[in-house]
């Protein structure tokens, strides 16, 4: 059935418009996504400098950047919900080694889900990596990531 495995969907959010919220109980330590494992496709930044500003924006709000690259799903068109996470200081989701999110904590029905940016990714119009603590995704993984969104591994790190 279509909703098995199936732990979110999208709804308005006091956050950020649109976000991601647990459709039940999610247990500490659980793939919210286990199916959405697209690679992503890497765009370097010089690539965008033509873009218009709608097209660019596409960029800045729905890819992971790293340095000058940008991360990003085979097609805008085809967004999952994983793409909506908005962001916290104290979140309830983290991101793997191969961009797959699990929860850090039990997470009740009803509640957003969100995750802390930094972790996983540089902010629009920045050339650095940033840390959370010193121990983001980019400090403990040397070579370049040329690996699928979400990974295939069963456990977090």
């Amino acid at each position: 059935m279509p909703h098995y495995g199936v732990y979110a969907r999208l709804q308005p959010s006091r956050i950020h418009d649109v976000g991601v919220f647990a459709i039940r109980a999610i247990p500490k330590g659980t793939y919210i996504f286990p199916e959405d494992d697209d690679e992503l496709v890497w765009i370097d930044q010089e690539s965008l400098a033509n873009l218009s500003a709608e097209e660019r924006r596409l960029y800045d709000d729905f890819c992971i950047i790293r340095g000058k690259e940008y991360g990003c799903p085979q097609s805008f068109n085809k967004l999952t919900p994983v793409w909506y996470l908005n962001e916290s200081s104290t979140p309830n989701l983290a991101a793997d080694l191969d961009y797959r999110f699990y929860a850090l904590r039990d997470i009740e029905k009803g509640e957003e889900l969100t995750v802390d940016y930094a972790t996983y990714s540089d902010s629009p119009g920045t050339n650095r990596i940033t840390t959370d603590g010193g121990k983001t995704i980019h400090d403990r993984e040397e070579k370049r990531f040329v690996r699928s969104a979400r990974g295939r591994s069963d456990r977090p790190l």
